[in-house]
């Protein structure tokens, strides 16, 4: 037993403004297909041309239901196919303007006169202080730590060195520009050229001293006390 043929089919309808999917009754005439088409579309019955395809990406038609009288059916309409219904006066019923942006006319507004205006999410930003207007907290400059270590005072700076005594005498105290700025760093003359530098660092100075016998420090790397120099004995054999 045969399926029984289908009375009605889906199919995509496109114009140059619409796209919508409708099924249609095969039985519908031509003529009563374009005047349904009409209320879809807007294209007047009489400026109607429509061209039967397999899909939307196909440029030429199957064939053009060009004959008012024909049924649906008579043209071999099957589901999913396209019609597509092309104006063939598009001057008097205004195709495609409705999707043409190049007859729009564009409202332009310089960057001054737009910053003036009240009603722009740029004067609701001003306003609510949001985003780069929001309210910079004020910077809280840290108190920096008091260091009781005077000047001129002499020092020795741990190391992990077995009965190495690294002396010293205190020349500066106070922040730097190195070290991020943060804190406060002691500078060091050694009595022997056991340092980094003279006293300076990239190209600041902060006191006076040969070369390799200054170093910076954090204060507690170091004790101040009485620490005399200690006097370097050579063998006979060392100059």
């Amino acid at each position: 037993m045969r399926a029984p043929k289908p009375i009605s089919v889906t199919v995509f309808v496109t114009s140059p403004d619409t796209r919508s999917e409708r099924r249609f009754d095969l039985h519908t005439s031509v003529g009563q297909l374009k005047n349904k088409l009409e209320l879809i579309t807007g294209i007047p019955v009489q400026n109607q041309r429509i061209e039967l395809l397999n899909s939307e990406q196909e440029t030429d038609p199957l064939v053009v239901l060009d004959d008012e009288s024909k049924l649906l059916g008579f043209y071999g309409v099957r589901d999913f196919q396209v019609l597509r219904v092309v104006d063939t006066n598009p001057s008097i019923s205004f195709t495609g303007q409705l999707t043409d942006l190049s007859q729009v006319e564009k409202f332009e507004l310089s960057e001054d006169d737009y910053a003036q205006r009240r009603d722009t999410v740029l004067a609701y930003k001003q306003r609510n202080k949001i985003g780069r207007f929001a309210e910079k907290e004020a910077e809280i400059e840290k108190p920096l730590p008091k260091i009781d270590i005077p000047i001129g005072a002499r020092c020795e700076v741990e190391t992990s060195e077995t009965d190495l005594h690294k002396r010293g005498t205190v020349r500066f105290v106070g922040p730097t520009k190195f070290g991020n700025g943060e804190g406060i760093w002691v500078g060091i003359e050694y009595d022997e050229p056991m340092g980094k530098n003279d006293g300076s660092v990239q190209g600041v100075r902060y006191f006076e001293c040969k070369p390799n016998f200054g170093v910076f420090i954090r204060p507690d790397r170091l004790k101040v006390g009485d620490y005399p120099v200690e006097e370097i004995d050579f063998d006979d054999e060392e100059m």
